[in-house]
């Protein structure tokens, strides 16, 4: 792991985070955060067996949705506990890494987030083109961000062991003839006003669910970095949104496996019930099935009974299925990719 100043994240217990700098835009200076929790090493009796998990030589790499940022410590204690090093990246201008003055989450072009992903990989230990000599990758990423990772894999074959996305958002939620007249105006609009808001058309039901399902050890939400509404939309951010989505539809043949999961339904929130404390009310599941076809070469999907939007800040039976789901996910994907399971083929 390359030498970086690690300090003390506002998670506590163990999480630490460190500053990526980005050079500057014209709103000023530009970073990323990068948090990590490392597994609590070896025993001594695990040392003198030289007992080793199939996760000892696995790193994480987490990557937020829109309007979000990392909170999700149950999920890192989750992969720090089979033995792998857990990361989870703040890209620029959400969460840790929103500057005074900066325009919250805003870029024209997805693939702006390969220098964030470079400089965290090279945090890591890793180089972004050639990958790591002994340790494998899993990307992991949420909503917006499962669409960043799934072009940034398919830009950089070979680097990752496997790709899991938690309901990415890889697809407008429209019919395909209104999705390309939609694309055709915010392709218009974003050249003459790329940074003008839309209309808001979350009613903070999500946000509300999520609360309702909460555990008792659920870190709390830091509303400033990811408030009840989502952030303001631009058209210029839309606009890259909708481009990376299109590369998505032609197909992007990621040559890791892998791991779509979601919810078993979808709902659109009108108005407050108790069920929207089952459902993904953000995206329609749907949707995101059919464009997962296009993604790679191997493709598995999980559908989880119950779950939210993120599946695993769900209600308890579905976070546990979330998990299980996981656990099986993560060992399929690491086993063959072992020396022995690749010389068998």
């Amino acid at each position: 792991m390359s030498e970086q100043t690690w300090i003390p994240d506002v998670l506590g217990d163990g999480f630490e985070q460190t500053t990526l700098p980005l050079g500057s835009d014209d709103e000023g200076e530009v970073v990323a955060t990068l948090v990590r929790l490392l597994p609590a090493p070896p025993s001594f009796w695990d040392r003198l067996r030289r007992k080793q998990t199939l996760f000892h030589d696995v790193d994480v790499l987490y990557v937020h949705g829109w309007s979000d940022y990392f909170f999700q410590k149950r999920l890192a204690r989750y992969w720090a506990g089979l033995g792998a090093r857990f990361f989870a990246l703040d890209l620029r201008k959400y969460g840790r890494s929103l500057r005074a003055g900066q325009t919250a989450g805003y870029v024209t072009d997805l693939s702006t987030y390969d220098e964030d992903i470079a400089a965290a990989l090279g945090a890591m230990g890793w180089d972004a083109a050639r990958g790591h000599s002994d340790r494998r990758l899993v990307l992991l990423g949420h909503s917006t961000g499962g669409l960043t990772l799934s072009l940034w894999a398919a830009r950089h074959p070979g680097v990752a062991t496997g790709v899991i996305l938690n309901s990415p958002w890889l697809t407008l939620q429209l019919p395909q003839t209104t999705r390309a007249l939609v694309a055709s105006v915010l392709s218009w609009s974003s050249q003459h006003w790329p940074t003008e808001p839309g209309p808001q058309l979350d009613g903070g039901f999500y946000t509300r669910a999520q609360r309702e399902v909460a555990e008792p050890d659920d870190e709390p939400v830091n509303l400033d970095w990811r408030p009840e509404q989502t952030m303001p939309v631009y058209a210029g951010w839309l606009h890259a949104i909708v481009q990376g989505q299109n590369r998505v539809q032609a197909g992007l043949d990621i040559d890791a496996p892998v791991c779509v999961m979601t919810s078993a339904r979808s709902a659109v929130p009108l108005r407050w019930s108790e069920e929207l404390t089952q459902v993904d009310s953000v995206l329609v599941v749907a949707d995101i099935v059919q464009a997962a076809t296009h993604l790679g070469r191997t493709v598995w999907l999980e559908r989880i009974d119950g779950a939210l939007h993120d599946v695993f800040l769900s209600q308890h039976d579905a976070r546990e299925d979330a998990y299980r789901r996981l656990d099986l996910t993560a060992r399929r994907m690491l086993t063959a990719s072992l020396p022995e399971a690749t010389s068998r083929a």
